[in-house]
């Protein structure tokens, strides 16, 4: 295994850490910039909104720029972004600042996945791709914690100058490590989207849309919503954050062992009927801290047991478009990301924070029904070939 794409995780880490590290950070930045909860929530969906469309575009238009140069390029223009932010003085400011970031760090996190498995022998592929999704996703549940921690020691714009230095270490290592990448091919947008005309792989990919979007509803505002049921201070928040940032990675490995013993298609099912039961549970947790600590592990656990057996799923459903189904699933939880942050802004405004688990589980429940949908048509496609 070539050891360089263990350098890519760590880009992917750093970079992946921007999207969700405002999570933590809500009440200080809303506190700081003279906006309610739910303006400061709206500055994840949009970064996440632009990442997941963003992403697939740039990679087509940037499609003939040498690999290495183009990961530099995009490093500076995320170095520029975090510090437009670090120095805003106002609430637009710190927006475009998270566009910069968010146009630069979706090109970034696709370059990471598509640089790693080129650099390494083909039987390796495979492994190089988990290793930097590994930090995608640990870099998405740890980004929360590690923002509330700095944000309450030394303010909300201290995470954003942590992000900023190893970026300035991530560029450096890049353009001393990174040899020569010649740039290849991506599939047009057009191809992309067509396999999405077969019903089993829509409702496959809207699994983990409504999935994550269900979660980000409630754990998006998880500060605010433990605040005000539980009313624990900062400390408390952070020890929070981190159980279930530990739980939430340790569940990517549970999710690929139950998909290897289990089925992706078992899997998928059990993950998302345990999710929904759980998070509709969570409020009736609040009255002991105990209690929501054992529901806040499992929540966390299934939050990311779900991406194994998904992706299985669709690799299963579709060999042939195997890469154009993880870009587009990709795609799909970040769109997740952005919708739930806004309809859990939106709950925060016209309802309250505490209605926000329930929301998230009626999503859940949907993911259930395109569960359902998507397995359902592939045991009726099954039993027709096994007439004929």
């Amino acid at each position: 295994m070539n050891k360089r794409v263990y350098f890519l995780m760590i880009v992917a880490f750093v970079v992946g850490m921007v999207e969700l590290i405002i999570g933590g950070l809500l009440d200080l930045m809303a506190a700081d910039l003279g906006v309610s909860l739910g303006q400061v929530g709206f500055l994840i969906t949009i970064f996440s909104l632009i990442f997941a469309v963003g992403a697939p575009l740039l990679l087509i238009l940037t499609s003939n720029i040498e690999r290495k140069r183009l990961t530099l390029i995009s490093l500076v223009i995320f170095l520029l972004g975090n510090i437009v932010t670090v120095f805003s003085p106002t609430y637009t400011i710190v927006f475009i600042g998270r566009i910069i970031s968010a146009l630069s760090g979706s090109l970034l996190i696709i370059l990471c996945l598509t640089i790693a498995p080129s650099i390494v022998h083909p039987k390796y592929r495979g492994r190089a791709i988990g290793i930097v999704s590994m930090g995608v996703s640990a870099s998405i549940v740890l980004g929360i914690p590690v923002g509330l921690l700095l944000g309450n020691a030394f303010g909300w714009r201290s995470p954003f100058v942590l992000i900023s230095v190893l970026t300035v270490f991530s560029i450096a290592g890049v353009f001393l490590l990174m040899e020569r990448i010649d740039p290849k091919p991506s599939s047009p947008i057009k191809k992309q989207l067509a396999t999405l005309k077969g019903r089993r792989i829509f409702f496959g990919q809207a699994i983990t849309f409504l999935f994550i979007a269900g979660h980000t509803v409630l754990y998006a505002y998880l500060t605010p919503f433990v605040k005000t049921t539980m009313e624990v201070d900062g400390t408390w928040v952070s020890v929070i954050y981190m159980i279930f940032g530990i739980a939430a990675v340790s569940g990517g490995g549970v999710g690929g062992t139950l998909s290897d013993k289990l089925g992706p298609e078992r899997t998928i099912m059990l993950t998302i009927v345990l999710f929904t039961l759980v998070i509709f549970s969570i409020p009736y947790t609040t009255f002991a801290l105990p209690a929501f600590i054992m529901i806040l592990v499992i929540w966390g656990m299934l939050s990311w047991t779900l991406a194994p057996a998904t992706q299985s799923y669709l690799i299963n459903l579709s060999p042939e478009s195997s890469d154009i189904q993880q870009s587009l699933n990709n795609s799909a939880l970040h769109l997740g990301i952005a919708f739930g942050s806004l309809v859990g802004g939106l709950v925060i405004e016209r309802a309250s924070i505490e209605q926000n688990a329930t929301v998230g589980g009626f999503f859940a429940l949907l993911s259930i029904g395109a569960a359902l949908v998507s397995m359902y048509r592939k045991q009726g496609t099954e039993a027709v070939r096994s007439k004929s």
